[in-house]
């Protein structure tokens, strides 16, 4: 095998696609560019002496990849193969004879390379509870006893006939509480079990309350709440109506075969030290919480907690996320801005002008792609799909970045019934709207469509008006995650912004912004710099300082629930000169020397205030007490000495008069020579 540049194999799929090798080349420069009309049959021999000419091969065909695959395993090659669909997504579409510079792009971004995914396993030994109200449940336990060791509980049954063996237990009762998940659930269980005399009709026995029950898998036709939020979502937990029997019939079959370990991929990494929860047991940063569909994210003290083994993949938890702390892993959000660059700058480097893009998820995006392209128009030239692994995951980085390099606009492709929650993604497509549209790109550049139709995701593309593009567009390389990735977009965007503005307003709950502090309430406490959990609010060890930079805040709001004095309250922005400004102080005073030994300590201002408030007005420091309010300006060693040294007393304060009981009001009474109980 020879050391050559990557081998882009085209196919116009029997003629029913025009290729443009030009703009290709043009686009893909220092490609090894051939084209061909049947690669996948009279000329596959093309692809097999490829497979010993190249070590980077890309074939312009997702259909015919298994048997490519099937072909490269068996010549052992060890070459990147990598496959992409400029069929469905290009050349099948009424703009298929100027769709070149797209099919470059495409091309281009599937040899961009994805970081492996990690996963999570889950164990299941296939001990299932299958939770009913009547035969249904019954029947269905019949037909998984072979597969799985099977109880069925029985939710307020009615006349249940009695099985005619006990191949598995029948218990009466409800399930309280659950949690877990595949291969662990636990279920807090309020059962009976039947009499083994029953007759005609299943009887019940006293009920058990509180019964703890672990299990593997759980089967849900009672026909009533979920047990879970978003339960179909949860793995190893299955739900039907009881009424649907094809549904009942697709759990039975799912079921039986929850067997075995499964790995799980974890689709969200925490980096604990960066969430901006809570600090001191003041509540900050709750956004992930508020959109959790699983509820896999848990407070755990001052950061949250995520469990891999119930988190469905969504990523709205990171896509919201303004301090970097929750990151997307499938694939990480960088990897997805890199193929994006690529897209963008080959599109344009090959001719295309206008580009809008199109982010779609595999699962309903993919099949709605493709029938345009079988029963359709197809998409038009200068839109350009892009697939992410759920539509939930785009966090704000994306658009900018996507408009920065040189995207006209930018469209979500979702279901007319959303799967996920999509209250983060319209949040961040509110905050690229107001970033766009301040800097010049034009009004309402990133968009959601929502259908599940083929001609209406073409009457909504149709429908798209490219705003103006960026100046100069940016070619920078994303790297990294969370925050710092973040700022870089924003500041790519302003940079290559038509209209360059210094600050933009920004929606409520933005991850961006300033704080006011009312200067003359501050006492410089540093309470709100200690809870600063991203060192946005800084001190200075030499004296008394609040300084602020504000690129860094993420307007969790934690200094304003700390602040003793309540002076601080928050602004959304995106202000660039403060970004590009640094710290700045916000206070600063002189420090207090102690009078004792002169070492600062202290705000001058706070002192003198104190000392003012206590000398002469307060038993401890008024009178022969005076000479205690030297203790006041002193450092808290010299004050240790002092007090020490004077033995000083603290329990010498003035006698408190007596406690007056009714006996002494009484007693009084009769000494002026009144009736005591007139």
């Amino acid at each position: 095998m020879t050391d050559v540049a990557r081998a882009l194999m085209i196919c116009s799929c029997e003629d029913t696609m025009p290729l443009d090798g030009t703009a290709i080349r043009r686009g893909c420069s220092g490609a090894q560019v051939s084209e061909h009309r049947h690669l996948c049959r009279s000329q596959v021999d093309r692809f097999r002496a490829m497979l010993g000419q190249s070590d980077a091969i890309t074939v312009a065909c997702t259909q015919e990849a298994p048997l490519f695959e099937e072909i490269a395993a068996d010549l052992d090659y060890a070459g990147d193969l990598v496959f992409t669909n400029i069929r469905e997504h290009a050349g099948w579409s009424d703009d298929a004879r100027t769709a070149g510079p797209k099919m470059a792009a495409l091309l281009a971004a599937a040899s961009e390379p994805l970081p492996p995914a990690s996963f999570t396993t889950l164990a299941s030994k296939g001990v299932a509870l299958v939770y009913g109200r009547d035969e249904v449940a019954i029947a269905l336990a019949e037909r998984l006893a072979d597969h799985l060791d099977v109880t069925v509980l029985l939710q307020r049954p009615g006349a249940i006939t009695p099985p005619r063996s006990d191949a598995f237990p029948v218990l009466k009762g409800t399930v309280a509480q659950a949690s877990g998940w595949l291969g662990a659930f636990e279920l807090t269980v309020n059962d009976a079990a039947p009499s083994p005399s029953s007759r005609a009709r299943l009887v019940f026995e006293a009920p058990r309350d509180g019964a703890v029950s672990h299990c593997d898998i759980v089967i849900d036709v009672s026909g009533g709440t979920p047990l879970f939020p978003a339960g179909t979502l949860r793995a190893g937990y299955l739900r039907a109506d009881p009424r649907d029997a094809a549904a009942v019939e697709r759990l039975a079959f799912e079921a039986s075969g929850l067997v075995g370990d499964f790995d799980k991929p974890a689709y969200v990494a925490l980096n604990e030290g960066l969430c901006a929860h809570a600090r001191s047991q003041k509540t900050g940063c709750t956004r992930c919480l508020e959109l959790c569909p699983t509820g896999a994210i848990t407070p755990a003290g001052d950061h949250v907690a995520i469990s891999a083994e119930i988190c469905a993949g969504c990523g709205a938890c990171a896509a919201v996320c303004p301090t970097g702390a929750v990151t997307y892993a499938l694939p990480p959000s960088d990897a997805v801005l890199r193929k994006l660059r690529t897209l963008l700058v080959t599109y344009a480097e090959a001719g295309g002008s206008q580009p809008v893009v199109l982010l779609h998820d595999g699962e309903h995006g993919e099949p709605l792609i493709d029938a345009l392209a079988r029963h359709g128009a197809g998409l038009p030239a200068r839109v350009l799909p892009l697939r992410v692994n759920e539509i939930t995951q785009i966090g704000l980085e994306t658009f900018a970045a996507a408009l920065a390099f040189g995207a006209g606009a930018v469209r979500v492709l979702g279901r007319s019934k959303p799967k996920h929650d999509l209250s983060g993604l319209t949040r961040n497509l509110a905050y690229a709207n107001a970033l766009g549209g301040a800097l010049g790109y034009g009004e309402a550049r990133a968009g959601l469509i929502e259908t599940d139709d083929p001609d209406g995701l073409a009457a909504a593309l149709a429908t798209v008006a490219p705003g103006r593009c960026a100046t100069q567009p940016a070619r920078f390389r994303p790297m990294g995650a969370g925050r710092p990735l973040l700022r870089q977009t924003i500041g790519e965007l302003h940079a290559a912004a038509p209209v360059p503005v210094a600050a933009v307003a920004m929606p409520a709950r933005a991850p961006f912004g300033t704080v006011h502090v009312e200067v003359e309430g501050c006492t410089l406490c540093l309470a709100c710099v200690a809870a600063c959990p991203v060192s946005a609010l800084g001190d200075d060890p030499e004296r008394p300082t609040l300084s602020f930079q504000e690129d860094l805040c993420v307007q969790c709001g934690l200094c304003a629930a700390t602040c003793p004095e309540r002076v601080i309250t928050l602004e959304p922005r995106v202000d660039f000169d403060a970004w590009r400004g640094g710290r700045r102080i916000i206070k600063q005073e002189e420090p207090f020397h102690c009078i004792a030994c002169a070492k600062p300590f202290g705000v001058r201002s706070t002192i003198e205030k104190i000392a003012a408030k206590l000398e002469n007005k307060h038993w401890m420091f008024s009178g022969a007490g005076a000479r205690r309010a030297a203790v006041l300006r002193m450092c808290e060693d010299c004050r240790v000495e002092a007090v020490v040294n004077e033995s000083f007393d603290p329990h010498r304060s003035p006698q408190r008069p007596p406690v007056r009981t009714t006996d002494d009001y009484l007693r009084e009474r009769a000494e002026r020579g009144e009736d005591p109980l007139g």
